[in-house]
């Protein structure tokens, strides 16, 4: 070998080593997001850095130039916001019909919370459940709560007020293991069947969740602005015992920011008792749910109600009369449901020819349709939008006649933030995220931190836009550039796209367990 050979050959050989070595120093990420304003879910203020994603995880937060880091795909992200994705700790829907859940990519929810309000599709056998939905796959990740008045009906109680040491065992035993794959309760006191449930029956079951170390979400006994208290202090009782929730915490007829001071106290003092008491809120002050809402509870089902007919239809006229009359008038509920969709009972009794009540009874019944209702004062509901315990739930679905299933996040960012400038944007996508995860129990979501799960939202702010309203509520949000469920994109440069990454999500203790 000549010389000029030799040195030529040295000089690769030395290269070769050099690079080899920088490429076993390097980190090589599926993802890298640059200059980007991090707001990490905590609260805290944003600040300027890189997130890179490997594997389903964040794996890396800071500084990427003072690292070495190989990206397989770099988003420059300068100017706008990179957070956690938003977890909807109230919302509907069924992944086995409605699996692609545009509604909720689209304001940036990435992990929802179902089985709410008493109801839940599996009690026992989750996985049973998950094999329905799983060869099509979801768009979000799911977390499930054990609904109270699915678990009554299961033990074969139903409707029954007079429940017998032997029937709340059963209940007990079910739910025991019911909890080792939900989060908690859920309860729903103002439906059929848990409006018949006694209070001892309800800390009965929180005892059961607090040895689980869960969370009871509740639906109160009654949203009414004169008898919100006593509901609060209802599922309060049962917070000796288990974590509680106040699920769309509202204040119903209640007028006034002072109201609504009044009500953040009685939840701060609980909370300095010891009693761990949250809520979640919507940004909309029409809540949803079927028509049994304003019958008594005598006539809270069609069959029900036809019985009640024959004896005391008069009774029955003049009860709907004085609540529709109290909850704003027949035209502040909307159809949002059967044949009458889209018009105000007001329009229907009108169509009709015939007085609201009788409409009520004759044309439409406790089950006959759900409505929107036009019940709740903007400031009050503001000042429990600003508390410290209170976090966002839409109480949405992809289906639902209102427009709190397509806008509810996004509303927050645009009139909330941006608008008005009641949350910083720190605080809301804490609510978002952050506290949603802690409420619930969520294991490494919620946050963006080194080896948390890679849900992430990045936008700039000014873009995000809530196009739903009452008439047209399946309106999609807008201006969630980039969404990313556990590592892969459902939103890329704003075009949604086929890919359903969500999973099931479990307890931790389930995953430690397993």
């Amino acid at each position: 070998m000549t010389t000029s050979c030799r040195r030529f050959y040295q000089f690769f050989l030395a290269v070769s080593l050099l690079l080899a070595g920088f490429a076993a120093r390097a980190s090589v990420v599926d993802v890298l997001f640059t200059h980007a304003r991090v707001i990490d879910g905590s609260g805290r203020p944003a600040f300027i850095g890189d997130v890179a994603v490997t594997g389903g995880q964040v794996s890396f937060v800071g500084d990427a130039a003072k690292h070495n880091i190989i990206a397989t795909q770099t988003i420059d992200a300068a100017g706008k916001y990179l957070t956690p994705g938003f977890i909807d700790l109230h919302a509907h829907g069924n992944p086995v019909k409605d699996g692609a859940f545009t509604n909720f990519i689209s304001m940036g929810v990435t992990s929802v919370v179902l089985g709410q309000d008493g109801f839940s599709p599996a009690i026992s056998g989750i996985q049973s459940w998950q094999q329905q939905w799983d060869p099509q796959g979801v768009a979000v990740n799911i977390g499930m709560l054990v609904g109270h008045g699915s678990l009554r009906r299961y033990v074969g109680i139903g409707n029954v007020s007079n429940v017998s040491e032997k029937q709340i065992s059963a209940m007990e035993s079910v739910l025991n293991n019911a909890l080792d794959t939900h989060f908690g309760l859920s309860t729903g006191l103002e439906y059929v069947p848990a409006i018949h449930a006694p209070e001892s029956e309800l800390i009965a079951l929180a005892k059961i969740v607090g040895k689980k170390h869960r969370l009871i979400m509740s639906h109160m006994r009654s949203e009414d602005d004169d008898k919100l208290f006593t509901s609060i202090h209802e599922l309060a009782r049962q917070g000796k015992f288990a974590k509680v929730h106040i699920s769309h915490i509202k204040s119903v007829y209640g007028q006034g920011a002072e109201r609504g001071k009044d009500i953040v106290a009685l939840l701060e003092q609980y909370n300095n008792e010891r009693i761990h008491i949250t809520a979640d809120i919507y940004p909309y002050t029409a809540s949803y749910t079927g028509l049994a809402i304003l019958f008594p509870q005598w006539a809270k089902t069609d069959g029900m109600m036809q019985r009640a007919v024959q004896t005391r239809r008069k009774e029955l006229e003049q009860y709907l009369l004085n609540k529709v009359l109290s909850r704003g008038g027949p035209g502040s509920t909307l159809m949002g449901t059967g044949k009458y969709k889209g018009r105000t009972l007001e329009e229907v009794a009108t169509l009709l020819e015939k007085p609201f009540q009788d409409v009520l009874i004759d044309d439409l019944g406790p089950e006959g349709a759900s409505a929107a209702y036009f019940i709740m004062d903007d400031a009050l509901q503001e000042e429990l939008l600003k508390s410290r315990l209170v976090a966002i739930g839409s109480d949405g679905s992809p289906t639902m006649y209102h427009p709190r299933g397509y806008g509810s996040f996004a509303k927050v960012l645009q009139q909330y933030v941006k608008q008005q400038g009641l949350l910083t944007i720190e605080k809301a996508i804490y609510k978002m995220t952050g506290l949603a995860a802690q409420i619930i129990g969520l294991p490494k979501r919620g946050l963006i931190r080194e080896g948390y799960s890679a849900d992430l939202l990045l936008f700039d702010l000014n873009q995000i836009k809530s196009h739903a309203d009452y008439q047209h509520p399946h309106q999609l949000a807008t201006g969630f550039e980039w969404v990313m469920v556990n590592g892969k994109f459902a939103i890329e440069q704003g075009n949604v796209n086929l890919n359903r990454q969500g999973q099931l999500l479990l307890p931790a203790s389930y995953n430690q367990e397993h």
